[in-house]
C-alpha cells in the first residue's frame, strides 16, 4: 500500500525544510493518491521537472514507494510551465511541489536507478 499523497508531500516539505532549503506547494490535487510533479528551482533561472514514472518501472515486489523519473532538465521555466498544463489538463487532480534545493534527485526513489528514499 502506497502512502498518501497530503502525508508524502509533507514529509518531502519538512525534509526540504530540516535542510535549510526552500518548498512550496503550488497546486494542491487529490489528497489520497494525486500524482506529484515536482519543480526544482536553480540559482541560475533554470528548472527540473520530476514526475511520476511510468507503471512499467513497477513489479509486484515494489514495497509502496513512489517513483519519479527526471521529465525536463534544467531547462528554461516557460517549458516546464508549458508541459504541466498539459498534464494538468490530463490530471486536474495532479500536485505540483516547487523546491528551491541543490540536490532534489536525492530526496526521491528515481525508478531509472531504483535509489531508495528516505521516507
Amino acid at each position: 500500500m502506497r502512502l498518501r499523497t497530503d502525508i508524502f508531500v509533507s514529509a518531502l516539505l519538512r525534509r526540504v525544510f530540516a535542510m535549510g532549503d526552500f518548498a512550496a506547494v503550488e497546486k494542491k490535487g487529490a489528497e489520497e493518491a494525486g500524482a506529484i510533479f515536482i519543480r526544482q528551482h536553480f540559482r541560475d533561472g533554470l528548472e527540473t521537472l520530476f514526475g511520476p514514472a511510468p507503471q512499467s518501472f513497477f513489479d509486484e515486489e515494489d514495497n509502496g514507494d513512489r517513483l519519479f523519473e527526471i521529465r525536463m532538465e534544467r531547462q528554461e521555466p516557460e517549458m516546464v510551465r508549458e508541459l504541466l498544463e498539459r498534464e494538468r489538463k490530463f490530471d486536474p487532480d495532479l500536485w505540483i511541489v516547487e523546491l528551491e534545493t541543490g540536490d532534489a534527485a536525492a530526496l526521491l526513489t528515481l525508478a531509472a536507478e531504483k535509489k531508495k528514499s528516505p521516507f
